[in-house]
């Protein structure tokens, strides 16, 4: 990866989907692009040292070992998905500073890993869009001070489309994201509007703040990422140009900045920045996510994980787009959940709602 004076990349760690996605051709990624070519080639990845202070890992185990043995100051977390818990929990154990990008690892276990932060005295610096925008606005500020918490949202590419317009949508037209480039799951989590759900889940657990003081609003211009609304009616919000390179770099280089990032707004050329509700009878991920943190436990777990399955089977054409909260939510109402949040317990909910999503999904096909 490019470095600043700053930044050395000590260790990678890649699944085989994450490298297939690697396109960078350009001179400024030759360690990406040298993965990939090796990848290409099919020669094996797992242990491969590009230098003699780096190497790749592909497997959660080694990635464990490494994080015990290795010398860096940040672990940086930008895997999708669940699988990312416990190599988090791991780096937090070995006093690494956590730069997480990954939503699913406080959505599912939230508690278990702010608390194991705490006890450590680990920095959890999120990178998340949104979240990097609050975590900027809360610098110096009191917890005390704060009346609620607000999210924007583009409202995907589906905004002001009915239920009934819904039914018939493709895994394209969902991946037709209107002002960011992501993945493919993540994007149809922003058409479903259960990414902004993960998210608020998130901020409630990174802030501090209880469910009911995080807010949505639907901003279609994606210049503004976060706002804090002081008790005294005051709001501070963070707004730049949609590039995922300023929230990475701002956490990286947390507490100082660095003198390069997203191109500047031309504040004078702009016109005008919206903001509506959401449509929540439309856009039903929203509420199922509030309900699932508010019960707790390991209902968050397995509200993410039907969600994974159901947003598979929708790219696989297996399932409807308006099937996914139908699968989340019928998976929710069948779940007992654990007495107390545990790794284990979180775990073993993840993997029952895997397997009871995919037997509906299969039901509906």
């Amino acid at each position: 990866m490019a470095t600043t004076k700053r930044h050395d990349v000590k260790d990678l760690s890649l699944a085989s989907e994450g490298v297939r996605r690697i396109q960078w051709a350009d001179r400024q990624m030759p360690v990406l692009q040298t993965i990939r070519d090796r990848f290409e080639r099919e020669k094996p990845l797992e242990g491969y040292r590009i230098s003699a202070c780096l190497h790749v890992t592909t497997e959660t185990a080694n990635l464990m070992r490494t994080l015990k043995a290795g010398g860096a100051d940040v672990v940086l977390c930008a895997s999708s998905g669940t699988e990312a818990l416990e190599a988090v929990l791991a780096a937090i154990d070995c006093g690494k500073t956590i730069a997480l990008a990954n939503k699913e690892v406080l959505v599912m276990a939230g508690a278990l890993v702010t608390e194991a932060a705490s006890r450590r005295g680990v920095t959890i610096l999120p990178v998340d869009s949104e979240h990097n925008a609050i975590h900027q606005c809360l610098h110096g500020r009191s917890l005390a001070e704060i009346r609620r918490l607000v999210l924007t949202a583009s409202g995907g590419p589906f905004r002001g489309r009915t239920a009934a317009e819904l039914a018939a949508v493709s895994a394209a037209d969902a991946l037709k994201h209107p002002t960011w480039r992501m993945g493919r799951k993540i994007t149809v989590d922003s058409a479903t509007l259960m990414n902004k759900g993960l998210e608020a889940i998130e901020a409630h657990h990174l802030f501090g703040i209880p469910m009911d003081r995080v807010e949505v609003v639907v901003h279609p211009q994606s210049i503004v990422h976060g706002i804090v609304e002081f008790h005294d009616g005051s709001c501070i919000l963070q707004a730049a140009n949609a590039d995922m390179r300023l929230p990475i770099q701002v956490a990286l280089a947390w507490p100082d900045r660095l003198p390069e990032g997203a191109e500047p707004l031309e504040w004078s050329s702009l016109g005008s920045l919206d903001f509506e509700p959401v449509d929540r009878s439309t856009f039903r991920c929203l509420d199922i996510a509030f309900e699932a943190a508010r019960k707790g436990v390991t209902y968050p777990a397995v509200m993410n994980a039907a969600n994974e399955e159901a947003v598979g089977a929708f790219l696989d054409e297996r399932l409807a787009f308006t099937g996914i909260p139908s699968i989340v939510e019928d998976v929710l109402a069948a779940h007992k959940a654990a007495p107390e949040l545990t790794l284990e317990a979180v775990l073993d909910a993840e993997q029952w709602a895997r397997a009871e999503a995919r037997s509906r999904i299969e039901a509906c096909s």
